[in-house]
Order: C-alpha cells, then structure tokens, then sequence
C-alpha cells in the first residue's frame, strides 16, 4: 500500500520513483528521477516539491513513519526496471548477477556498456579475456546494477 502511495504521489508530479526503503528509526527514504525525456539531474528544488507532497499525502492516509527523506538516485543510480536499462543504453554499468554465468569464466561481476534490451532480454558489453563479449541476462537474474559516474573535472569555459 505504501508503495503505491509513493509512486502515485512521485509520479503524479512529474518525476520517476526509483526504489524507496523504510530504515531504522522510523525513516521513509524515497529516491526520485527526473523523467528520461527530461536528461537533466534532480535538483533540490525537485526534492523540496516532491517532500512537500509526500509529506501531506502520507498526513492524510496516516502512513506509520517519523522522517521523510528525498533525494536522487545519485551518480551511481541504480538500475532496477528494464525501463531503466533501455533508458540508459550507452552508459556505463556495474551489473553483479545472483549466479555464476558458466559461459563467462563463472563470474557473477560484469563492468560494461549497456545495450538497447530486446523484449526482456537485457544486454552488456564488456572486456572478456578474448577481447569484447557481450553477456545476456534477464531482470530476474540481476543481484544489483548501478550505473558507473562519469565525473568530469575539467573546469567548464
């Protein structure tokens, strides 16, 4: 229920619910995205207007929690949904499976560049001891993926 609440509150303001949890001490954090066709990262000003909501809605419905807390994915966002993985086809990821793949040396930890998934079928490129690879594997198979942050440091003129 809480996370149906959650999503319909984010969403209805514009902007993608990326996970929440419900942390010790009575915390609600909520991670929330700026919609793909947007391509610019959540500002504080998202956060204040998604807190301001979330705050009243879960008031209204008396949601059992004593803090809220709103912010983005982060640099490193995580990737949850095929949605997400098709949205950021191109980028750089971290994917680490559940199981050993037995065609890839048994490992379970991938770095590479996501590919456009076909139907559920997800895809990564990336370095294998014979050159480039590409591993194919489903939502399902996933432990966790995060995107690798691309930082640059070079002063903008």
């Amino acid at each position: 229920m809480l996370s149906a609440l959650i999503e319909k509150t984010v969403s209805g303001l514009g902007y993608e619910l990326v996970e929440f949890e419900q942390a010790a001490r009575g915390l609600l954090r909520v991670y929330i995205d700026t919609l793909a066709d947007e391509d610019r990262p959540v500002t504080v000003d998202d956060c204040e207007k998604v807190t301001h909501q979330l705050l009243h809605v879960l008031t209204v419905e008396n949601a059992n929690y004593e803090r809220l807390e709103v912010s983005s994915p982060g640099l490193d966002r995580p990737l949850k949904k095929v949605a997400d993985y098709a949205r950021f086809a191109g980028h750089e990821a971290v994917v680490k499976l559940r199981k050993p793949m037995p065609g890839a040396a048994n490992r379970k930890s991938f770095q590479g560049v996501l590919h456009e998934p076909e139907g559920e079928a997800l895809k990564l490129e990336f370095e294998g001891n014979d050159g480039p690879a590409m591993l194919e594997f489903s939502l399902a198979e996933v432990d966790k993926a995060r995107l690798v942050p691309k930082v640059d440091f070079r002063s903008r003129k």
